[in-house]
């Protein structure tokens, strides 16, 4: 992908400003005359081919931070292709806390629209003698923060667990780290979890997989579903004689219901 140096980038940005002056009802008349970019800029406006290149949008949203990109990508079908780039958004949510890399993938796209400090937590390993007022005390945080962030009732919840997700007591603590995109089984949200040396626990790291692989089976079968027009339980067979390819499942479906039509005909 093609890439601009400096002074194209600052041209390009300066193009794609709209100077309000310049569209004031005294100086639209001069301004008009002299300067090609008076008018409103729009995406659909074939006279600046620059806002359907690929390579200069990227070039720009690389610049925007997390909620412009997620505005950008309501403009149309290309600015949101690519303002929904692995690479843009990953690099935007992790600019404004200088962290080193983020690991994993979210399971909603609504994952990256916010990046604030609240999306980030610390995973505590649960050990004996823990309690939540303990562990307020130790990561200088307060109690409630840590039971609304891991939706707990009250101080029991946490015999239940093995670890606890800690809110971040600071944004100093996320520079030069590493975080884990995890959906966690008991606070039901995905969160950035930083572990301590930025090593994740197995553990944890695999009940988040299976969570995720049983979002994705329902989410399949559920299409499948509509799509057949059927049951669960009749999504879910042919989901399963067909090894999980959904092309294969709703081959497998017509088939059966072509073969059903043609007894019913000879009959």
């Amino acid at each position: 992908m093609g890439c601009c140096c400096d002074e194209d980038d600052g041209d390009i940005l300066r193009q794609l400003m709209n100077n309000s002056s310049s569209t004031s009802p005294r100086s639209s008349s001069s301004s008009s005359s002299s300067s090609p970019f008076s008018t409103v800029i729009s995406p659909m406006n074939s006279h600046f081919p620059a806002l359907s290149s690929t390579d200069i949008l990227r070039t720009i949203f690389q610049k925007l931070p997390v909620p412009d990109l997620a505005r950008a990508a309501c403009v149309s079908r290309l600015w949101s292709s690519v303002a929904s780039d692995r690479d843009i958004l990953t690099a935007a949510f992790l600019a404004p806390w200088n962290l080193k890399a983020v690991v994993g993938n979210p399971i909603s796209g609504s994952f990256w629209r916010d990046n604030t400090l609240a999306k980030f937590a610390i995973s505590h390993r649960i050990v004996r003698g823990d309690s939540v007022a303990s562990l307020a005390v130790k990561y200088s945080v307060q109690v409630m923060d840590i039971k609304r962030l891991n939706n707990m009732m009250s101080d029991h919840g946490i015999y239940s667990r093995e670890r606890l997700l800690i809110p971040l007591s600071s944004p100093d603590i996320l520079i030069n780290r590493t975080c884990f995109i995890e959906l966690d089984v008991y606070a039901k949200r995905e969160v950035a979890v930083l572990y301590p040396n930025d090593v994740p626990d197995t553990k944890s790291a695999n009940i988040s997989v299976r969570i995720s692989s049983e979002l994705s089976k329902k989410r399949v079968v559920d299409s499948l579903k509509r799509s057949m027009q059927v049951d669960n339980e009749t999504a879910q067979y042919y989901w399963s004689i067909s090894n999980g390819d959904p092309r294969a499942a709703f081959a497998e479906f017509s088939a059966d219901l072509q073969w059903d039509r043609q007894v019913e005909h000879r009959a």
